[in-house]
């Protein structure tokens, strides 16, 4: 399974973007965003479910950003609104195609496939 994510750029602080992703294949398992900071560890953003749609937040971006799925398309989104600066990473899409632990949804390990990165760049 190959994802592709896009959606990302520049943008002042206090703006939106929205990202995508997009699976090579079908899957209908748990969609997760990661990202990862300049000289930080990678870190866990939300996720999603594809069955009922639950999702999952960071603390650091719940009320700002959104994850939902497209089942149309079968695209993952996620939008982000009230940029800050410290948003500022290249932010991963992963899917897990096999069953569901909703425990462990945050965690990086849980999941199988990885999309490249696209860069999100939050200028103050």
């Amino acid at each position: 399974v190959q994802l592709q994510a896009s959606g990302g750029g520049l943008v002042q602080a206090g703006g939106s973007l929205r990202l995508s992703c997009v699976a090579s294949e079908r899957t209908f398992g748990t969609y997760g965003w990661f990202r990862r900071a300049p000289g930080k560890e990678r870190e866990f953003v939300a996720a999603i479910t594809w069955s009922d749609a639950g999702t999952l937040y960071a603390d650091s971006v719940k009320g700002r950003f959104t994850i939902s799925r497209d089942r149309a398309t079968k695209r993952v989104y996620l939008q982000m609104n009230s940029l800050k600066s410290e948003d500022t990473a290249v932010y991963y899409c992963a899917t897990r195609v096999n069953r569901l632990v909703r425990t462990y949804l945050h965690m990086d390990a849980y999941y199988d496939y990885w999309g490249q990165g696209t860069l999100v760049t939050v200028s103050s």
